[in-house]
């Protein structure tokens, strides 16, 4: 496993815990509006300064009694299949562990859930079920993603589903399809698009939707779900 970045301290990443996150490199997805290149495209991962497991356990210890979770994400940290042996160790260090994902690797998230491994899972829905391999820039099998969206709302962890709302991409009634699809979740967060650092730099050029749009979609959506808010 690869780790390609530390955050020594988060207050917002893991809802309700101080913690801190560490980025994995490697990804199965190429979204165009990606912020994290440096942890996707094999050229950038290469130049990336890295943290050796060592390096990063021994951090984790000098915060214990500082610190309560962990946030994993990446990249896609579900693409490592030394993953459960990582997290297992930060358990048995004590902390609570949140995994950020984008859903690819069901089988993974599953084992996770049933081993006690991570208490808390926030999911990427990029798309509509039809338009899903037309935006992520790769070709998955979306009953995948379809299957951890099951895994997930059978609510033996706490989860969340989130969608980062792109323009280009997005419109009302993709949304409303997207919402459909996961549509009795117990959380769904519209997180606006910033047109910054993306893997394809034409994004950067886009006009993120105006707050408006965003909470009419919210309004729209909301008796879907238990909760739904815009980040």
């Amino acid at each position: 496993m690869i780790i390609g970045g530390l955050q020594k301290t988060t207050l917002i990443d893991f809802p309700g815990r101080i913690a801190c996150t560490v980025f994995f490199c490697g990804c199965n997805f190429r979204c165009p509006w990606c912020y994290s290149s440096e942890l996707v495209l094999p050229e950038k991962i290469k130049k990336q300064p890295k943290i050796s497991e060592q390096k990063f356990f021994e951090f984790l210890e000098s915060r214990k009694g500082l610190l309560e979770g962990v946030v994993v994400c990446g990249g896609e940290p579900t693409i490592n299949k030394d993953l459960p042996v990582f997290v297992g160790k930060i358990k048995k260090m004590g902390f609570l562990v949140k995994l950020d994902t984008n859903g690819s690797n069901p089988e993974m998230l599953d084992k996770l859930i049933g081993n006690k491994l991570i208490d808390y899972v926030a999911m990427d829905i990029k798309g509509s079920k039809e338009k899903y391999n037309e935006f992520i820039g790769a070709k998955i099998n979306v009953n995948e993603i379809q299957k951890s969206i099951g895994i997930l709302k059978k609510d033996r962890v706490d989860y969340e589903f989130r969608s980062t709302i792109i323009p280009l991409f997005h419109t009302k009634e993709e949304i409303i399809r997207m919402a459909e699809w996961i549509r009795g979740a117990k959380k769904y967060y519209l997180q606006n698009f910033r047109p910054e650092k993306t893997i394809d730099q034409e994004f950067q050029k886009l006009k993120p939707y105006s707050q408006e749009f965003l909470s009419e979609i919210q309004k729209t959506i909301s008796p879907f779900f238990t909760i739904c808010r815009i980040r």
